[in-house]
């Protein structure tokens, strides 16, 4: 990401201005490592420039999370002016996003919160201030020389329905349709493409079936379910739906979905086609260039500099490109037909996992 704060250089400047800043102090606060954010159905996981993990913050009721990941979020630039302690999110991004290494080993614990009512944040040209949820103005924050802000209030910017599972400890930003309905699951509306919540605030595995065809471009009436069922991983209770989409007499494309019974969020999937299904369009052997275009197409934003572990094989008779892009906190795992350019699976997962 350009132009960022969370540079050494750019941490020690925050450091100084906080000194400037009228008003300030000083609050105990929590740093969360359990909550979770999802995005339009895909959890987020954030990084500093040094590739370690940040994690959202609590404090009187809101969570707080860095301008950096923020700027991510809403694919803008961040800048810091220290002479007016002036913090600008704007201008469209054209380097990725930061990656790094899941800090397994992050703890609840207590924290000591800058409060800073002297910044002011400028987003798309605008000052703005930041109410929670009961209309009470919140300040932005600092915390180990960056700028904290309230998530809530940054999702309703964005245009999101911003929702919070007590239960999960999991804030929902979810997109909505152009007449202003929920098009996602939102834990605090409890309203969505695939129904209404259940009495306990889960999921049906009729809505999970919904979600995971709808991911899939699918329609119920089109695929044969092979499996349905509920399991636990990682502590959570999911589903395990699992369907085919018939492409010819000998061919079809397998779908393998695991859907969080609590937030209705899709954890992971996996895409397989079976048989003989590619169209075949390319003659001949596309070059390890075309391979990587096609499974890059898949994933907007990421670049040949996101492709790791790739490789050309020969497997059940035939050539094929293998390999993974790790971008934005996934991990899609492809092998793509290196006669035909079809992509024969596509497993995609949170690096969370």
């Amino acid at each position: 990401m350009k132009k960022l704060i969370c540079t050494m250089a750019m941490a020690a400047l925050l450091c100084g201005a906080a000194g400037a800043a009228q008003g300030a102090y000083t609050v105990t606060a929590e740093l969360s490592p359990d909550i979770h954010v999802i995005i339009d159905g895909a959890e987020r996981i954030f990084y500093n420039v040094q590739g370690q993990e940040v994690h959202p913050i609590s404090y009187a009721g809101t969570t707080y999370v860095p301008i950096r990941s923020i700027g991510e979020l809403m694919d803008k630039n961040v800048n810091w002016d220290e002479s007016t302690s002036t913090a600008t999110i704007g201008g469209a991004r054209v380097t990725p996003d930061a990656t790094g290494t899941p800090d397994a080993n992050a703890v609840t614990q207590d924290i000591t919160l800058r409060i800073e009512p002297g910044y002011t944040i400028v987003i798309d040209g605008t000052a703005r201030t930041f109410y929670n949820v009961n209309g009470q103005k919140v300040d932005p924050a600092l915390y180990n020389g960056s700028i904290y802000l309230p998530i809530r209030a940054i999702g309703e910017i964005m245009g999101k329905t911003v929702g919070w599972d007590e239960a999960t400890q999991t804030v929902t930003l979810t997109a909505n349709a152009p007449d202003g309905t929920v098009t996602d699951f939102d834990t605090e509306n409890q309203t969505g493409t695939t129904g209404t919540t259940t009495p306990g605030g889960s999921v049906t595995l009729e809505q999970a079936k919904q979600t995971a065809l709808n991911h899939a471009g699918r329609a119920a009436a089109d695929v044969t379910f092979t499996q349905q069922t509920t399991d636990r991983d990682d502590g959570r209770l999911v589903y395990e739906i699992e369907f085919i989409y018939r492409t010819g007499t000998n061919s079809y494309i397998e779908y393998d979905y695991e859907i969080d019974a609590t937030t209705g969020a899709v954890r992971s999937y996996q895409q397989e086609t079976k048989g003989q299904s590619g169209t075949g369009s390319q003659s001949g052997t596309i070059t390890e260039a075309r391979a990587k275009e096609i499974a890059l197409a898949r994933v907007p934003g990421a670049t040949t500099s996101n492709i790791y572990g790739f490789e050309r094989d020969w497997d059940d008779g035939r050539w094929e490109y293998e390999g993974k892009i790790i971008y934005n906190g996934m991990e899609y795992e492809f092998t793509i037909d290196a006669t035909t350019g079809t992509v024969t699976d596509w497993d995609v997962e949170s690096i969370y996992h």
